[in-house]
């Protein structure tokens, strides 16, 4: 396996310091990130970046941007097509080679960030393979990953997991396919953690959110304010 500490890329544009000073949450969907991230702001007083919120509002004219540069239609695509009419797997695969461009999205947003508290970014697009070039440690970074039974009580818990929220002609099929190619995207940021020596936690409704915060801040304990500075 490459040594993690190898990865690690100074060269990487970061001009107030910020980006090699970040704790991360990457994984699956419906794992809790969010959850977990907030607790953490309130419990230590850290900053914290909702990449998915970003994601599906700021970065939007990015993509029109890139879209029209690269000479690409701007209009938004079929939603059968999209949901319905295309496997999972292929899915997945779109998904994942296009967490590269998004990522760099985030990163801009990031290097406009100054602190005096920690920041951590969560969601999912945050990939291990491409986090770990920044971080000069994997105890920067966490993947979370919810197992299948607690994704299928997410499915009844969460009124955004359990409906895709588009128009589509066949709903139930949409859904399936969003769920399996989510499952295959989780799989393989566990595949990649593993290997570049992230630690991946596995939700599995045992722990409430407040007990995964507490596991998630000892892990990132190093680089989070003392005990006694806690509200």
């Amino acid at each position: 396996m490459t040594s993690h500490n190898a990865l690690a890329n100074s060269e990487v544009w970061d001009p107030f310091g910020t980006l090699h000073r970040m704790l991360w949450i990457g994984g699956g969907q419906w794992a809790g990130k969010s959850t977990v991230a907030r607790l953490l702001a309130v419990q230590y007083g850290v900053t914290v970046y909702h990449y998915d919120y970003h994601d599906a509002r700021g970065h939007n004219d990015r993509r029109i941007a890139r879209r029209v540069a690269l000479g690409e239609p701007t209009t938004e695509p079929d939603l059968d097509n999209v949901w319905v009419h295309t496997a999972p797997e292929e899915m997945a695969t779109e998904s994942l080679a296009g967490f590269p461009v998004r990522f760099e999205w985030a990163l801009d947003d990031l290097r406009a960030l100054v602190s005096g508290h920690p920041i951590i970014a969560e969601g999912w697009g945050l990939r291990p393979e491409l986090v770990a070039p920044i971080i000069d440690s994997p105890r920067r970074m966490v993947v979370m990953v919810p197992t299948p039974e607690f994704r299928e009580h997410q499915l009844h818990e969460l009124p955004r997991a359990a409906s895709l929220g588009h128009r589509v002609s066949d709903p139930a099929r949409a859904q399936a396919n969003r769920l399996t190619r989510d499952r295959l995207v989780a799989e393989d940021a566990v595949r990649t953690a593993h290997q570049l020596g992230i630690r991946v936690l596995e939700v599995d409704g045992s722990h409430d959110a407040a007990a995964i915060a507490e596991i998630v801040a000892d892990h990132f304990s190093p680089y989070l304010p003392e005990q006694d500075l806690k509200a």
